[in-house]
């Protein structure tokens, strides 16, 4: 069954996303007990990008677990009632009119009940999901940190390794989480934090934006939702969580504490090495009644797709409001929807489109290929970019190289992330004149009613010819 492009009401949770999924056909039940250790992720991947899935009891534990929530572009649209063709516009105009959050009055579901005396492999079923991974870890979390001085929070997501009962090892990279808790750390205090685990596709997605320092993504779920997002106070620190959300794990990141953490399958399909990081220690557990768990398989569709929306919103934002000629970019699957980045332009100045090229490299350190075409290429097309490339680049004059840059850790063929970056002009050269780049095309083509004028060819299908 198909798919409905009306919008999730605005109260929507989990759950509600969870009732539209199994009402279309695409939420998969497993048969209980499924193992936590690879069976939950194998079976997830599996179903990757055709169907969500929900175990109930894995292991025998009473919480069940969710995966692939988002595991395509067009469900990711519907969520929001748009397009596919309009979910990157929709979401980097939300980034722009972000709605501040309203501090709920009422008893918050995510706090009906409360434990303070933390041992998560008791009260959550976390999955062991790749070959190689140090052991169970949390991976759906939106981790909320908050500055102690003007109350502003960070919204993202980070692994987090199961340490000890209360303990949890985090993988810190150089975003707006770091940067908060390096100006606690150098006061030698520690940072407060929540991990909120199981929210509605909006806020999920919002958790991703690439938006400036001190710009509070739960408010940009707000604008998703055409509505201020409810939150409420964390039980034993000052953080403000969605009110509506399955889980929440109150605690602090512990100033000038570190303990080794990984290896961990990540997005780029390869591990993460092992290392010594940040650590978490946690305060509180509160949850939902019957709560669920929602868990994101490492390098999965759910995992790549979550980072490149929200993502290619921001640098469609970004690259706008410098350079009026660009139309649309794209973080293709092949380029892990991370390093590389397509961008469409239409008629561009001359030697604008290499401005472009370093203006695009400067969006995000993860950018590390940039291809660059005209308006009449289909960004969303790799084969499209690819013809692009094959027909309108050459080497020695529309290749870009900028050595020594800051790059993903995450990508194995850097040095401990500094590495080069690379543009790639795969536009008309300017001046083209004649026929030269004239695309080919049989007019009328696109019009014609195909199952009117063609059908299944006979057995005899010589004598239909005669």
């Amino acid at each position: 069954m198909g798919s409905t492009d009306a919008a999730l009401p605005v109260g929507a949770d989990l759950r509600t996303w969870l009732a539209r999924l199994q009402a279309t056909g695409r939420l998969s039940l497993a048969r209980p007990g499924a193992r936590l250790r690879f069976e939950v992720a194998g079976i997830a991947n599996r179903l990757d990008g055709t169907s969500a899935s929900l175990f109930p009891k894995p292991d025998g534990h009473p919480v069940p677990v969710v995966s692939g929530l988002l595991s395509q572009r067009a469900w990711m649209a519907e969520a929001l009632g748009v397009g596919e063709g309009e979910l990157v516009e929709r979401f980097q105009d939300a980034c722009r009119n972000p709605i501040p959050t309203v501090e709920s009055t009422a008893d918050a579901s995510c706090q009906e009940v409360m434990h303070h005396e933390v041992d998560l492999a008791e009260l959550l079923p976390i999955p062991t999901h790749n070959e190689h991974d140090h052991g169970a870890y949390i991976t759906a979390g939106l981790l909320i940190a908050r500055r102690r001085d003007t109350g502003v929070q960070n919204v993202s997501i980070h692994r987090l390794q199961i340490s000890g009962p209360n303990r949890l090892g985090a993988l810190l990279l150089p975003r707006h989480t770091l940067a908060f808790f390096q100006e606690n750390e150098a006061a030698g205090a520690d940072l407060d934090i929540a991990i909120v685990i199981g929210v509605d596709p909006l806020t999920l997605m919002a958790s991703q934006a690439a938006v400036p320092i001190d710009h509070d993504e739960l408010e940009i779920a707000g604008a998703l939702r055409g509505a201020p997002l409810p939150v409420v106070k964390c039980v034993t620190n000052d953080v403000r969580v969605p009110a509506n959300a399955e889980i929440v794990l109150e605690g602090r990141l512990l100033a000038r504490v570190r303990e080794p953490e990984g290896p961990f399958g990540e997005f780029p399909q390869y591990y993460g090495e092992r290392a010594e990081r940040h650590v978490i220690e946690l305060s509180a557990v509160t949850h939902r009644q019957s709560p669920l768990y929602h868990t994101i398989v490492g390098g999965g569709l759910e995992h790549l797709l979550l980072g490149c929306i929200p993502r290619e919103g921001s640098f469609l934002s970004h690259l706008r409001s410098t350079f009026p000629c660009v139309r649309a970019v794209h973080l293709p699957q092949g380029g892990v929807c991370r390093y590389h980045l397509y961008v469409q332009v239409h008629r561009p100045a001359p030697g604008e489109v290499k401005n472009v090229i370093l203006g695009a490299l400067g969006t995000h350190y993860d950018i590390k290929h940039v291809t660059v075409v005209d308006s009449d290429v289909d960004v969303f097309d790799p084969a499209e970019v690819e013809w692009a490339v094959a027909t309108r680049f050459q080497a020695d004059r529309d290749l870009v190289v900028v050595p020594g840059t800051q790059g993903s850790k995450l990508d194995p063929s850097t040095t401990d992330g500094i590495g080069a970056k690379m543009g790639l002009d795969a536009t008309v050269p300017p001046g083209a004149t004649g026929m030269r780049f004239t695309r080919i095309r049989v007019p009328g083509e696109t019009d014609l009613d195909i199952e009117e004028l063609t059908g299944p060819a006979p057995v005899d299908w010589q004598a239909a010819c005669r």
